[in-house]
């Protein structure tokens, strides 16, 4: 009797914590979110943003034309591109870690973001415009995951095992892929292009390629939403699981396709943009816990308001705009390896 009455005291507090937690980092984002409108070259006051904003349902005070244009064309694309990309690559990386019972995994295990990075150099090698490229993009890592998926149905060995494995594989046929367009492209125009992409930047996001990508991402998000409490399930032994009567396949097979979509869309609009699917999740595992149910919604939050931020470090850090994938590499390494001497000690 006691100790029912402990458990259901403990989850009352965990309950509590966790819409407290949820509350802080919704104020949290939104404030990074209002923030990102003054940082600039041409700072947004309070005042003009929301002018600006009503200027669309009919505000007729005084305001710049100006402040309207980079508000709608230049900054709302920019910030909602951040707040999306975060938010799936974080979930993504949640999912994995817990299908594939790893810590240390990240959205690009089975070869999503070098897929991605060979159908964008090739698209760009070709000459290829804007959306082009990122229906490109969008391709190669949907085609990437799916040879990884496929080729490993055909092992022998555990399922997970093949999958990393292959992904691994995969990966590297990718990245030589890109080595090969590179060292044929043009030094002094197509090169460039390629580099600044694979770096990482949301300089050249604008409304049109944000709602490209948008679809995808909100598909993604919306099923593995949905679905989380089942990838608690996936954290056992298979065997475990089968013994339970759950579909193991069926599920995984459900998540690696909604994780892809959420990482190949946001590899398309923000290019490589590396550490976000491995380093937030453990974030907020530590705030909410290890309940999928409670960390896909926390990491949701967490990775929005994060790479939000990392995009506000990269416009000001120096005179010119820092490579977004540059920043978030230099915040993520150092926490990759506090996490490897946690994990040893």
């Amino acid at each position: 009797m006691y100790s029912g009455e402990h458990e259901l005291r403990r989850e009352a507090f965990l309950r509590r914590r966790y819409r407290f937690v949820m509350a802080g980092m919704l104020f949290l984002l939104l404030a990074a979110v209002l923030l990102s409108f003054w940082v600039g070259y041409y700072p947004l006051s309070p005042s003009q943003v929301v002018k600006a904003f009503l200027s669309r349902f009919g505000y007729k005070g005084e305001i710049l034309p100006q402040a309207i244009t980079i508000f709608w064309n230049i900054r709302l694309p920019r910030i909602l591109s951040a707040v999306f990309i975060g938010a799936s690559l974080a979930v993504a990386g949640s999912t994995y870690q817990g299908m594939f019972r790893n810590p240390l995994v990240s959205p690009d295990i089975l070869g999503v973001s070098s897929g991605a990075s060979l159908g964008a150099a090739f698209a760009i090698l070709c000459g290829a415009s804007g959306w082009l490229i990122q229906l490109a993009a969008f391709t190669g890592g949907i085609a990437a995951v799916a040879a990884s998926y496929l080729i490993s149905r055909r092992s022998a060995h555990s399922h997970t095992l093949s999958l990393v494995l292959t992904g691994s594989m995969i990966m590297a046929l990718c990245n030589a892929g890109v080595t090969m367009i590179k060292y044929v492209a043009d030094p002094n125009d197509v090169l460039q292009q390629i580099t600044f992409w694979l770096m990482g930047s949301l300089t050249k996001t604008d409304t049109r390629a944000f709602l490209w990508s948008f679809f995808p991402m909100a598909a993604g998000l919306a099923a593995i939403f949905l679905l989380r409490w089942r990838i608690n399930l996936l954290t056992l032994d298979e065997e475990e699981a089968k013994s339970l009567g759950i579909n193991i396949r069926a599920y995984r097979l459900i998540f690696i396709a909604a994780s892809t979509l959420l990482s190949a869309a946001s590899v398309c609009l923000g290019g490589l943009i590396g550490w976000v699917g491995l380093m937030i999740p453990h974030m907020a595992r530590r705030l909410a816990g290890a309940d999928y149910g409670r960390l896909i919604p926390a990491s949701a939050m967490l990775g929005a308001g994060y790479l939000v931020l990392m995009d506000d470090l990269a416009r000001s850090l120096l005179s010119m705009e820092l490579p977004l994938g540059v920043v978030t590499s230099i915040m993520g390494a150092p926490f990759f390896v506090s996490l490897i001497i946690q994990r040893k000690e």
